[in-house]
């Protein structure tokens, strides 16, 4: 009868279980000085080698000839054990014993010495699938155990366990096994094997088994069944239903090139050929993935294990960091929705449509539109405009423009509105004395405070120059030509936005109008406010029932 590669080839001794050096140390240690526990947890994620060196385990403490806290496998004691002939090996599943009477019937049982060798083992696998109940059954038979007996339990899941099962077993946690090492043996398995297989093979099965030594032995089979005595890469490729490499670094490349048709018919492609489309999701995912590690790493080959690795540095130059985050935050959630979805295929469509429409910009790209946008305002800014009557000739683009101007103006002051209410509003007078001559000689500080602030309310009022101050008035002019700048500024949240930045730096509450610079009001203006200061005053005194004013 035929055996699966990952059962034919499982380690029979210490030595021969990969990526478990802490572990396997220790009980080998444990096993030469006779320093056996009588609770042990093995924890870890699939296909680890739990069973495997639970297994081993239980050889090795009746071993009648241990070598060097290896089992021999040839005493009759590991014969017994490896045939699975003896009674005092016992292996259960706690998915399907789980529940309370299950575990007392193993606590009536343990009580029975072993009826040859020296311990009794109960492996007890995916032990976090026990119910409350039973775990509390169990936990006086795991805290005072007969001599005789030994309980190592497996599970993927140790979270699930209660702490105080958990405080009387000695925990042992598997680590996912490094590609290298899943390459290495199934190299070895394919020459004892006497089968040819290219080393992209072996490659592609270790990416796609997560760590899990038996995933990967699984995937080999399958493969090997398929191929006979050579195993070439497109073979792998179409029985594991993965999507090919070239293909997706088009798809990339599309969706960089924002190329929506190449890379819908590119997905429609490879799912025509029979491809899982959950699987594509994964592996567009972790080609994102090998991008971000090369964007942010100087040495990625110490993080990640691929193929010509120059192209997918290549690839990464044209791609921003930013961007690479948002699509594996696209795809993640795509991969989610895909698992629950009667339609996965719509979800990743609807997924690479949103990489297409995001933006992908460089810090220096960024700078350079926002440079090229203020030279592009200021262009049109500087433009005289018409003050003569539009006669009935008027072109209705220029009355389209006109209308778009006022959208633009309308959408600014919402944007204004947003910044200046973060601003805030209580001002507290220093007392001290404040003319024009201080406010021009600071006036430089002003500007750039807005500047900091909102630099497109700094384009409008760099183009000004201060008129006047009086009563804490503060009047500022701009030269003919520039009725947008006065205009837009003057909007009620531009306006008050100013006045605010203006009051803090001088600790006064300043008001300000902004006019187009005229000579007569600056001569006028301080005069009226003047009368009317001094009118209110006579009123004040007075009494509005006396005075009369003509």
């Amino acid at each position: 009868m035929y055996q699966a590669l990952y059962r034919r080839y499982r380690p029979k001794t210490f030595d021969e279980m990969l990526g478990q050096n802490h572990i396997t140390t220790t009980l080998k240690n444990q096993v030469e000085k006779g320093n056996i526990g009588h609770a042990y947890l093995f924890s870890g994620t699939r296909g680890t080698g739990k069973t495997s060196a639970a297994k081993i385990f239980s050889r090795a403490v009746n071993c009648l000839n241990p070598n060097h806290g290896n089992p021999c496998n040839q005493c009759e004691n590991c014969k017994e054990i490896l045939e699975e002939t003896t009674m005092d090996v016992i292996e259960m599943d706690a998915a399907s014993n789980r529940g309370i009477e299950d575990i007392r019937t193993l606590r009536d049982k343990v009580i029975y010495p072993p009826t040859k060798i020296k311990y009794k083992v109960y492996i007890v696998d995916e032990v976090h699938m026990l119910t409350k109940e039973a775990f509390n059954a169990l936990l006086k038979t795991l805290e005072e155990p007969p001599k005789h007996l030994i309980f190592i339990l497996a599970t993927t899941e140790p979270e699930k366990l209660p702490q105080t099962i958990l405080s009387r077993l000695q925990r042992f946690d598997f680590k996912r096994i490094t590609t290298r090492d899943l390459i290495h043996n199934m190299k070895s398995i394919t020459e004892e094997l006497g089968i040819q297989v290219e080393d992209e093979v072996l490659s592609l099965i270790a990416r796609n088994s997560d760590g899990a030594m038996r995933d990967a032995l699984s995937l080999l089979d399958q493969c090997l069944s398929f191929s006979g005595e050579r195993l070439t890469y497109e073979d792998a490729i179409d029985i594991l239903g993965i999507a090919n490499r070239d293909l997706i670094f088009n798809i990339v490349d599309d969706i960089k090139d924002k190329s929506t048709e190449k890379a819908l018919l590119t997905i429609d492609e490879i799912i025509q050929d029979g491809k899982d489309i959950q699987q594509l999701i994964k592996d567009i995912i972790n080609h994102f993935r090998n991008l971000m590690i090369i964007k942010s790493s100087k040495n990625p080959t110490e993080i990640i294990e691929v193929d010509n690795i120059e192209r997918y540095i290549q690839q990464s130059e044209s791609l921003d960091i930013e961007y690479i985050l948002k699509a594996l935050n696209i795809l993640t959630t795509a991969e989610t929705q895909g698992k629950w979805s009667t339609s996965p295929r719509i979800i990743l469509e609807m997924a690479i449509i949103k990489l297409i429409n995001e933006e992908n910009l460089s810090l220096e790209e960024r700078v350079k539109r926002l440079e090229k946008g203020l030279v592009e305002e200021k262009i049109v800014t500087n433009t005289k405009p018409m003050n003569k009557i539009p006669d009935n000739n008027i072109s209705i683009n220029k009355a389209s423009k006109t209308q778009a101007t006022d959208k633009s103006l309308e959408k600014q002051d919402k944007v204004q509105e947003e910044a200046s209410s973060n601003i805030p509003t209580e001002i507290v007078d220093d007392g001290k004395e404040l003319t024009l001559s201080i406010i021009e000689k600071e006036w430089p500080k002003v500007l750039q405070q807005i500047k900091s602030k909102k630099i497109n309310i700094y384009a409008l009022i760099i183009e000004s120059e201060l008129v006047s101050f009086s009563n804490r008035l503060l009047t500022i002019g701009y030269k003919e030509g520039f009725g947008f700048h006065k205009e837009a500024i003057s909007s009620k949240n531009n306006k008050e936005f100013v006045e605010q930045v203006v009051s803090q730096h001088f600790n006064k509450n300043i008001t300000i109008n902004f006019i187009i610079n005229d000579k007569s009001f600056i001569q006028e203006e301080p005069v009226k406010e003047n009368k009317d200061e001094a009118i209110q005053e006579v009123v004040d005194f007075f009494g509005e029932d006396i005075v009369e004013i003509k």
